[in-house]
């Protein structure tokens, strides 16, 4: 039996990534919104988001199914072969029937051929990407590599030769290179993993099921993440997309690392449920998580909304302005989303409670696909906005109400509220601040330290004020 990576170590490889993650888009939206301008990243956005519902189709539910499963067994290499050669091989009969039918909706249907025959490659990488299985065995440092490496590359080549709004094709070229590439390189690692075993049809078929009832979340999520922005194209512009487009890269950075998080503990559960754990450990586990997404999320996501007027025209440049207004829609939903992050990875999933998880998206998805339909025509992004806002707070509701009682939800939300409030007080303050500063990016800078210090004296004043009442409390009942 392997030794058991810490979940410190897991979640210290999926963070290193998601700062990259957070990194590279800080480092190359500016230079994209003025090289390609809003229009050129709508185009770009368009087709990029059709190949991805042709990708997803391919991927199924296998990024938490094949994680789960993988989890389950990883310290027996003859069932984890026999799982893993039977799981791959209903993956790559969905690759081989998803890519021809891509290859000719982009030869006879797509708007903008070129770009969409370039992202045929991210459709072909779906059908060998492994990386639910390296997540499965704890891998996270591998991936981690694999991703920082790739992801530093392609943004080299991108500043060499993105260099004017004709250059779209190439940013596209150099996505989805490095997007394949990425999955290549983890195949000769797999591979040492593994023995080969003849998978039956039984054993196949038997992934189906469960493939399909979490290949129903991937749709409800396409739809208010994917299929918005498809919505925007058709019913909008390139151009609202384009803004669009823009704000959602900085939704990553309040995201990255609750899904680090999330990724990380996947597994960990699975295997702590599979291994009968104490459920005390287990419960302690999932009450500090939820405190520290609501922590991260809620003082990034609001601190970026509080300097949105300063941080725009630095950040993308003139005629970029909507996006300060989306920034003040858009943003709010990653505090709904970091709460419901916690849930889904560490409760519903690891106790297969998957019909909870895929009953709150599609909800979440049929509203939000109202919304768009309502409000795009009229609002553009901002009704696109509005609609992921309303889905998330609908998807987080429902999870939440679900298991409320047996995920003690009631003490998770209670703990919860300092950091919302101590956000929501900081944004009151100084959205409308002007640091008298005639240096732009000096005034940004100083306002985001005033900003953080704010929030952490708001958040210790109310957290001392909880202790000291505790305190009044106990002592009064012992009295």
């Amino acid at each position: 039996m392997e030794k058991k990576v810490s979940i410190k170590s897991n979640f210290f490889f999926n963070a290193f990534y998601q700062l990259i993650n957070i990194f590279v888009p800080l480092i190359t939206t500016p230079y994209l919104s003025r090289v390609l301008k809003a229009e050129g990243l709508g185009e770009y956005s368009f087709a990029y988001s059709v190949a991805y519902y042709f990708y997803v189709f391919i991927r199924l539910g296998l990024h938490s199914y094949g994680n789960r499963s993988i989890a389950y067994v990883k310290d027996d290499r003859i069932q984890l072969s026999r799982i893993f050669c039977s799981i791959y091989a209903f993956q790559l009969f969905l690759g081989i029937i998803v890519s021809i039918t891509y290859f000719f909706y982009a030869l006879l249907y797509a708007p903008e051929r070129k770009l969409a025959m370039i992202f045929w490659l991210v459709v072909i990488a779906g059908t060998i990407d492994l990386t639910w299985f390296l997540y499965g065995l704890e891998e996270f440092r591998t991936t981690a590599i694999r991703d920082v490496v790739v992801k530093l590359f392609t943004t080299v080549c991108l500043f060499t030769f993105v260099n004017d709004i004709t250059d779209v094709w190439i940013y596209a070229l150099i996505y989805s290179m490095g997007f394949i590439i990425s999955q290549i390189v983890v195949i000769p690692l797999v591979i040492k993993r593994v023995n080969y075993i003849k998978p039956t049809i039984y054993e196949i078929k038997s992934h189906i099921k469960p493939n399909i009832i979490l290949f129903l979340p991937t749709i409800a999520i396409s739809i208010y993440k994917v299929m918005d922005k498809i919505m925007l194209g058709i019913l909008a512009s390139s151009v609202e997309l384009g803004y669009y487009h823009c704000c959602e890269n900085i939704i990553l950075v309040p995201l990255a690392l609750i899904t680090a998080l999330g990724t990380t503990m996947l597994p960990r559960m699975s295997n702590m449920l599979a291994s009968d754990t104490v459920q005390t450990e287990m419960d302690n586990i999932f009450t500090k998580s939820v405190t520290f997404a609501m922590f991260t999320s809620s003082s990034m996501c609001i601190g970026i909304m509080t300097v949105a007027k300063e941080f725009v025209p630095i950040f993308y440049g003139a005629g970029f302005e909507r996006c300060i207004e989306l920034f003040y829609i858009i943003l709010p939903s990653c505090i709904f989303l970091a709460f419901a992050n916690v849930i889904r990875t560490q409760y519903l999933l690891p106790r297969k409670y998957d019909m909870i998880y895929v009953v709150s998206l599609f909800t979440g998805a049929g509203i939000n696909l109202i919304l768009n339909l309502l409000l795009i025509p009229r609002l553009a992004s901002v009704g696109a906005a509005i609609g992921t806002l309303v889905a998330e707070m609908v998807v987080c509701l429902i999870q939440a109400g679900c298991v409320y009682k047996e995920a003690r939800i009631g003490i998770c939300f209670k703990n919860s509220i300092p950091y919302v409030i101590s956000g929501v007080i900081m944004f009151i303050m100084l959205h409308d601040y002007v640091v008298p500063f005639d240096n732009d990016i000096m005034a940004l800078i100083i306002k985001i330290i005033i900003s953080g210090v704010v929030y952490l004296i708001v958040l210790g004043g109310i957290i001392l004020v909880e202790r000291l009442l505790k305190l009044f409390k106990v002592g009064s009942v012992a009295k």
